[in-house]
């Protein structure tokens, strides 16, 4: 089954009439997709309360879902760009809009996500009593001083630089908009991607902000110096309230695949029926 999905998606990848905004959000299905497959073990875990697949699928359970969460937030970003530049550039003239430099941007954000989120490794294992094994979040495991520096440096690089750079095309954009209708010149329909970028940045702002608060003052409290009348208690229940918010980003980003208008949604039904077809003309 895997090889499978694997030859679908390389196969979808293949497609000539792709443009950058496709390839980024095909990019940000797989990562939704990856996401998916370790639901079963967390549901599991969760209802049992116990960790029963070891400390390797501990921790790659635990890369996945933050690897979701960052490439995510990344290729929101570069959707937000690639619109802006659809508004400047409609028929895509611009290097940033070629389908090549959407495949190395692609790859980068892959391999930049990849290394961002390898040193959660040493703050997770899976631990407990010989009848309870769980696995724990980082934010709840591991040398707190270490992993507040951590914790801290990825909600800079992984959240805050991003949410800046959609915040700032997203005034470029309201500016080219207010330019255009003072000038009353409308070569292509420009409300669509303003309201993508909104939606973008709306999910940033409701999704992705809590957690990273609530992440970070959870590492905080377990410090030595942490006043002792707050309690540490309502901290870490808050803090596990905002972690499926934030992912809750994976059943909204199927709004981008089936709402850009960009044909993607097309694309990709069409391309699985011929796929499918072709396979079952095969085996018989």
């Amino acid at each position: 089954m895997l090889g499978n999905i694997t030859v679908v998606f390389g196969y979808l990848f293949c497609l000539k009439n792709w443009n950058s905004s496709n390839i980024y959000l095909f990019n940000l299905s797989i990562s939704d997709f990856a996401f998916l497959c370790t639901l079963p073990m967390l549901i599991r875990s969760y209802a049992n309360e116990n960790w029963i697949y070891g400390d390797v699928l501990c921790i790659g359970n635990r890369y996945v879902l933050h690897a979701n969460l960052y490439t995510s937030i990344l290729f929101l970003t570069f959707i937000s760009i690639d619109r802006y530049l659809l508004m400047k550039h409609p028929f895509r003239e611009h290097i940033l809009q070629k389908k090549e430099f959407a495949v190395l941007i692609s790859l980068a954000v892959w391999v930049l996500v990849t290394l961002e989120v390898l040193p959660i490794f040493p703050f997770i294992n899976s631990e407990g009593t010989d009848k309870d094994t769980s696995c724990s979040d980082y934010a709840s495991s591991g040398i707190p001083k270490y992993n507040l520096i951590y914790s801290l440096c990825l909600t800079l690089l992984g959240f805050l630089i991003p949410l800046s750079v959609m915040c700032f095309f997203y005034y470029k954009m309201v500016i080219f908009l207010k330019r255009r209708s003072q000038q009353q010149v409308t070569a292509v329909p420009l409300d669509k991607p303003l309201r993508l970028v909104v939606l973008a940045v709306a999910i940033f702002s409701v999704l992705f902000t809590p957690y990273h608060i609530m992440r970070n003052v959870r590492i905080a409290s377990r410090l030595e110096s942490w006043p002792p009348g707050c309690s540490k208690e309502v901290i870490n229940s808050l803090y596990i309230v905002t972690r499926p918010l934030a992912f809750l980003n994976s059943a909204v980003n199927p709004i981008f695949y089936f709402l850009m208008g960009d044909h993607f949604r097309e694309m990709l039904i069409n391309k699985l029926r011929q796929y499918f077809k072709s396979l079952t003309s095969f085996r018989t």
